[in-house]
């Protein structure tokens, strides 16, 4: 049986500045009581009463709050990197494209601090790397289903701190620092103490601040 406090916290869910309104303990509950209660009656087919959705509420806050909040990330051992012109292309998974992704790695200079992310999908692969090999990059890839290309993408890495890497809300606090500011996050990596997000150009320096402000 479908539960109140289920329903709520569906809800709050769906909804990402609902979501850190309570969770940073600065929603009135009654108001947002009373904005979901339609939706929760339609769901249960019932009506249902105002305080069981204060209740459900306060003890869902509760739970953010000591969930999430207590995730924090300091300078000596976190730090934001911006690496700009990055490139971003995705092709069909096919059973001679492995062969072809191997020789990827001779054509990086990773001296140079340049990338490359091989993402695995379940039909599809993405490349992840500096503009500068594009044509290389799609030499190698003749004759496979290039579904698009994106450019003008930077990546933005956020280092974690080795007391962190393992602590549930990690990530989820990262990424919601960037939903928070509306910025779509194309591809997110993660390899050991670094999470790397793939936005778009123009967000670059938002997501970077929004970022930095975890670090404290």
């Amino acid at each position: 049986m479908v539960t109140i406090s289920h329903i709520v916290n569906k809800l709050v869910d769906e909804r990402i500045y609902l979501h850190e309104a309570l969770s940073h303990g600065i929603a009135s509950y009654g108001s947002v009581a009373k904005h979901l209660k339609p939706e929760i009656e339609k769901e249960v087919g019932r009506e249902v009463d105002h305080f069981a959705i204060v209740t459900a509420l306060r003890r869902y806050a509760e739970k953010l709050t000591k969930k999430f909040n207590g995730v924090h990330f300091d300078t000596r051992h976190s730090e934001v990197n911006l690496k700009t012109h990055i490139i971003d292309i995705n092709v069909l998974k096919t059973p001679d494209i492995f062969d072809k992704l191997k020789r990827f790695y001779d054509l990086i200079n990773f001296e140079k601090g340049d990338i490359l992310h091989i993402i695995y999908g379940r039909t599809h692969v993405a490349i992840v790397t500096n503009e500068r090999y594009k044509e290389k990059v799609l030499n190698l890839l003749q004759h496979q289903k290039i579904k698009k290309i994106e450019e003008d993408l930077v990546a933005l890495s956020f280092t974690v701190g080795k007391e962190r890497i393992e602590e549930p809300g990690v990530l989820f606090k990262l990424t919601r620092s960037l939903a928070w500011e509306d910025i779509n996050i194309i591809e997110i990596i993660s390899v050991d103490l670094e999470v790397t997000f793939i936005v778009g150009k123009n967000e670059a320096y938002k997501g970077l601040n929004a970022l930095e402000k975890l670090i404290v």
